[in-house]
């Protein structure tokens, strides 16, 4: 089969979708990499009134993490953690983190998902508004890891000085991560992921 015969979806078989899983698993896992180093190299070029740029900063964070011996998950994370400013701008933490959730522990994707508001401990007061806004969250279970992951590996790594490791460094931990199986429940026939929500 070249395709299917049909032009809506409520017309296919299960055969049909068996041939569209297939086809889209192979497609999606031998471009996702690649996918992901580009939409990083978006964030390259415009500093933005920074030192560095916001690929440099991904760059950055990740050494900086990999360099303490975090966890693979982690070091991705932070590698991913801001991926988001390139598509989603006013919602990146949410958008990164959707992004890493099939595949990291909750303890990153929960970090990933809350780090700009955390972030914000940094400077909201500065802007008329309450740094201390991440205390929200205060009882919970992750908060001391996303104090520590905005302290450590994202409000300091906007050095122009620090010895950051290229992406090629970090391709094969990509490559490990994103080949893991899904976490995330309710694959549809085709290989997308079904909308279930997951906190």
């Amino acid at each position: 089969m070249e395709h299917v015969s049909w032009t809506r979806m409520e017309d296919g078989t299960r055969e049909d979708y068996e041939f569209l899983g297939e086809l889209y698993t192979e497609h999606s896992q031998g471009e996702l990499i690649e996918n992901l180093v580009t939409l990083l190299k978006v964030m390259e070029g415009p500093k933005l009134g920074y030192q560095i740029d916001r690929y440099q900063h991904s760059l950055q964070s990740a050494t900086r993490a990999l360099r303490a011996d975090e966890s693979l998950d982690l070091v991705v994370g932070a590698l991913l953690h801001d991926v988001g400013d390139a598509i989603a701008p006013q919602n990146h933490s949410a958008t990164a983190a959707a992004m890493l959730r099939p595949y990291v522990d909750d303890e990153t994707h929960w970090v990933i998902k809350h780090h700009g508001l955390f972030q914000g401990y940094y400077y909201f007061h500065h802007m008329g508004g309450n740094r201390d806004a991440r205390d929200v969250f205060g009882e919970h279970e992750y908060y001391e890891s996303c104090v520590q992951f905005c302290a450590k590996y994202d409000q300091n790594c906007f050095d122009p000085d620090y010895p950051t490791l290229p992406i090629e460094d970090f391709v094969p931990m990509m490559e490990e991560l994103f080949a893991r199986e899904s976490r995330v429940p309710g694959v549809a026939p085709v290989g997308m992921t079904a909308d279930i929500q997951i906190n």
